[in-house]
């Protein structure tokens, strides 16, 4: 209920449907083009979350910019007068995402994975 409200703010474009959030359970991403979309719509969440008793956990929360630049722009995004942490990579149900917007560091995290022994398999 809470995301519905996001419905009309542009995210991305992406098979022709605007994509301004990633949900899975409580794990949120908020996916927007500039920093003043992005504040727009996490003032919207914290906001409609506290009409519905919840809260923003700020410990918690993460911002970051994808960027084909050297050095991602940075920001200040705000919750409750909080400055959100901003990032250069975060997982996100166990995928690494990083500023680049490149997948080298998932790559490489996957094949040292694939590397090692399964505990499953015994040796003899």
């Amino acid at each position: 209920m809470i995301l519905r409200e996001l419905d009309n703010i542009q995210g991305i474009g992406l098979g022709g449907h605007n994509i301004n959030n990633i949900r899975y359970a409580d794990d949120t991403v908020l996916i927007a083009q500039s920093e003043q979309s992005l504040q727009k719509m996490l003032d919207i969440v914290v906001k409609e979350s506290e009409i519905k008793g919840l809260s923003l956990n700020i410990a918690k929360t993460e911002s970051m910019t994808i960027s084909k630049k050297l050095q991602a722009p940075s920001y200040k995004i705000r919750s409750n007068g909080t400055q959100v942490k901003q990032v250069n990579q975060f997982k996100y149900l166990r995928y690494m995402l990083t500023s680049d917007g490149k997948c080298e560091t998932e790559i490489r995290k996957r094949i040292i994975t694939s590397k090692q022994p399964s505990k499953s398999c015994r040796h003899s």
